[in-house]
């Protein structure tokens, strides 16, 4: 935990100067008892009514100041445990976004999202922890020790005696339980994977009329987890009894021998008084010494897993400084390209070797697991070539700088994705300073413009989550314009075709290549949104098996001849 600190150095000043004024406020609160044993022997016992009022006054001060700095502490460590958590949430998404899908893929999206939440939260609270407790709560059992010593030093010994035994129980509590907020943690993060799959995949779900078992997996997963936060809750809650009863034990100790000492004339009542508060605020202290100990553990196992994603080496280095394009060169050129998710598995992509020029399109089809999305998702760099070079206007894509090689290429996926946000904001994703008339011209050249212009708001419509309230062919539409508002060097429309009927998916392809100049890559099943690119690859295992115009593969290609009789558009 010690590591993520150096994101607290904007508050550095809030961290030291909040102990001070708890360590201040511990300090006059261990004054306390000692006046009041002065105000009882002194004043009550002889009716010195003076010294009663001069003690109770002096109390009164202490008390008040005490809070003060209580106060003060209070807010530096609200100041700084936010802030703190403010700034690791940022830097750690900022981590997160620089991640390229490889990171991603072994992390998983629902661990990062408890990482970003749950785990900060138990760090930003063991922050503010340490500013209010750590100083004051062992400062106040240490200082008990020595006020009893110095009120008696036998009575002294008592307190040294109690101490270690509610360490011990301290021990036995803490081993059993620490190791049970860690499973906690893991089932934290079951829970959420399962929850996220269930939100995702509701219509799914609903469709398979798979309610009620999925109801009865989720009810199984939170019985789990309630069963480990029982069991570490059922030990925790040994320590208050426990406490009570060694403070009970110690109070009626402290009572005994203080008669003793009383009727012999070696202690007074007053002295008494201030012994049993200073047995309190030891055995109080401790408790909390032990909710500090869970807190900061819990904190360390959180700290371990935020750490992971900080200190996890970026497959993908960004480190190139090439920001423009070159002319009268392929847009796009593989040469040789190999490619595997990871060093220990089998290649996707076998020798892949291609050039797209400016202006050009370039069909991609092939059966399902060919290779057709990871193809592309090489071109702007979300996975590295395994062997082979990739280029793009000329220069190798590993020599850009990642942002421009970006905001040269517009890539519509598979899965439209449309943001909380009205249809403006979400067509600006593609150019931030987009103005109306160039967000309607787009439209119009993705075959949006009918639809939106029914709507009562246009532009102003308001997305809801995942674009729920437009059918899957206007979202598709929708992310298209969103690709092509900014005139990109390289347009990719990843089997974003798919929900379109024939004759808006002809128009499309017409007003694309009417309104652009951009080098194009389609990749699609089917075969009748191919038939006009200037090239088409067919792809099968990893390998390019054919290639060439539709007409062409129709009398040279066995497979893509089978594929088009099966589609009756031989």
């Amino acid at each position: 935990m010690i590591s993520l600190l150096r994101y607290a150095k904007k508050y550095r000043l809030q961290v030291i100067l909040g102990p001070v004024f708890k360590f201040l406020e511990a300090f006059f609160e261990l004054l306390l008892p000692l006046i009041m044993a002065r105000l009882v022997d002194e004043g009550i016992v002889k009716g010195n009514s003076n010294k009663v009022i001069e003690m109770a006054g002096w109390m009164l001060l202490l008390s008040i100041v005490g809070m003060l700095c209580a106060f003060v502490c209070q807010y530096f460590a609200s100041v700084a445990s936010q802030g703190f958590g403010t700034v690791l949430r940022n830097k750690l998404l900022a981590k997160i976004q620089s991640f390229s899908h490889h990171e991603l893929n072994i992390f998983g999206t629902d661990t990062l999202i408890t990482r970003m939440t749950s785990d900060i939260n138990q760090v930003q609270w063991a922050l503010a922890m340490f500013i209010r407790l750590v100083i004051r709560a062992p400062f106040l059992s240490i200082g008990s020790v020595i006020m009893a010593f110095y009120i008696d030093t036998r009575i002294g010994f008592l307190f040294l005696l109690i101490l270690p035994i509610f360490c011990l129980v301290l021990f036995f509590i803490i081993r059993f339980s620490v190791p049970l907020y860690k499973i906690v943690q893991q089932k934290l993060d079951g829970l959420n994977l399962l929850v996220s799959q269930n939100l995702t995949g509701i219509r799914v779900i609903r469709a398979f009329a798979r309610t009620p078992k999925e109801q009865q997996t989720f009810n199984q997963q939170t019985d789990d987890l309630a069963k480990v936060n029982r069991r570490v809750a059922n030990i925790s809650s040994l320590l208050s009894p426990a406490t009570t009863l060694i403070m009970n034990i110690g109070v009626a100790s402290l009572l005994y021998l203080g008669g003793i000492n009383i009727n012999i004339g070696h202690l007074q009542q007053g002295q008494i008084l201030a012994l049993i508060n200073y047995m309190n605020q030891m055995l109080l202290a401790l408790i909390i010494v032990s909710d500090l100990v869970v807190l900061f553990t819990r904190a360390a196992a959180s700290a371990s897993r935020i750490n992971q994603v900080f200190d996890t080496e970026i497959n993908l280095a960004d480190t190139g400084e090439v920001t423009e394009t070159l002319e009268e060169v392929p847009v796009v050129q593989f040469e040789n390209v190999d490619f595997r998710y990871r060093e220990d598995w089998a290649l996707v992509l076998k020798n892949i070797s291609f050039a797209l020029k400016s202006g050009e399109t370039l069909g991609i089809t092939g059966g399902t697991g060919s290779g057709k999305s990871s193809l592309i998702e090489l071109i702007p760099r979300f996975y590295d070539v395994s062997a082979g070079n990739l280029f793009f206007s000329g220069t190798n894509v590993k020599a850009w700088s990642l942002a421009h090689l970006r905001q040269e290429i517009a890539l519509v996926p598979q899965t439209a994705v449309l943001f909380s946000g009205t249809i403006r904001e979400n067509l600006r994703w593609g150019k931030a300073d987009a103005t109306d008339e160039e967000c309607w011209q787009a439209l119009d050249t993705a075959q949006a413009t009918e639809f939106v212009r029914q709507l009562p708001q246009q532009l102003d419509t308001v997305i809801l989550e995942n674009g729920k309230n437009f059918s899957g062919g206007q979202r598709q539409r929708l992310t298209i314009a969103r690709g092509i508002i900014a005139r990109p060097k390289l347009l990719i429309l990843d089997d974003s075709l798919s929900a379109l009927d024939y004759q808006t998916d002809l128009d499309l392809r017409k007003a694309l290549k009417k309104d652009l100049t951009s080098a194009v890559i389609i990749i699609s099943q089917r075969l009748r949104s191919l038939q006009e690119a200037q090239n088409i690859l067919l792809l099968e295992k990893g390998k390019i098996i054919a290639s060439g115009t539709h007409q062409n593969l129709l009398s040279s290609s066995a497979e893509y001849r089978k594929l088009a009789e099966s589609q009756e558009e031989a």
